[in-house]
Order: structure tokens, then sequence, then C-alpha cells
């Protein structure tokens, strides 16, 4: 059964800086497409960064681009956001999520993804 674990959540301040891992253990990770969605309470899950199988090539939300970066190591299964300059309006749980796809794209819509985490909190306050 494959699954995905995330960690890496916490609380930074406005303008700090984190990154949140997504671990893999169930599957080959490289035949896989990936991604992280977030859901801030009140609000549907929304669309943040994604990574076509390989590592090749990465999609991003307008609201996150040049502040976020998503990366993946194959050797060790893991997919990782680091997230720079954030602010409060990042606060959210964000969820990553896996596809077998040998997509050239990554798809930024949830649907298309049939594997997720349990997710980690993100909070951005002072």
């Amino acid at each position: 059964q494959a699954q995905l674990v995330e960690s890496g959540g916490g609380l930074v301040q406005p303008g700090g800086s984190l990154r949140v891992s997504c671990a893999a253990p169930g599957f080959t990770f490289s035949n896989y497409a990936m991604a992280w969605f977030r859901q801030a309470p009140g609000k549907e899950r929304e669309f943040v960064a994604a990574i076509a199988w390989g590592l090749q090539n990465t999609k991003y939300a307008a609201s996150v681009k040049d502040r976020f970066i998503i990366s993946g190591d194959n050797a060790k299964n893991t997919m990782f956001l680091q997230m720079n300059s954030l602010k409060p309006e990042d606060t959210a749980v964000y969820y990553c999520a896996a596809v077998r796809s040998f997509a050239s794209m990554p798809r930024d819509y949830a649907s298309w993804y049939n594997i997720w985490g349990q997710g980690t909190q993100v909070t951005v306050s002072s």
C-alpha cells in the first residue's frame, strides 16, 4: 500500500523560511508525479507546487512562485518544499500528493492525484 508521510511543519515568523518533507516509502518515487497542496481554515484545498516524474519539470501557483521551491531526492524517495519569505496567508495544512504518471508536465488540480498524505501544519505568525 503506497503511502505518503509529511513532516517539517511548524510555527515560523513572517519573512522566515521552513522546509517540509514528504517521504514515499511504499513505491518507486521516480515513476510518479508529486505535488503539494494546502488548505487554510474555511477555504478549499489549493495547489501549491508540483514536480514531474524524474524531477524534470515543475509548476507553481502564482502566489508562491519565486518564494517556494519544490525538489526531490530519488535515492531517498523524498520530496521537499522549501518555503521562503513566508507570509501569514501561507498558513495552512500542507498535503503532499502523488500519481503514477510519465506526463512531461505535472497537473495543478487535486483530482489528478490519487495518493495523499495526512498533512502537516504550517503557521506563519509573529
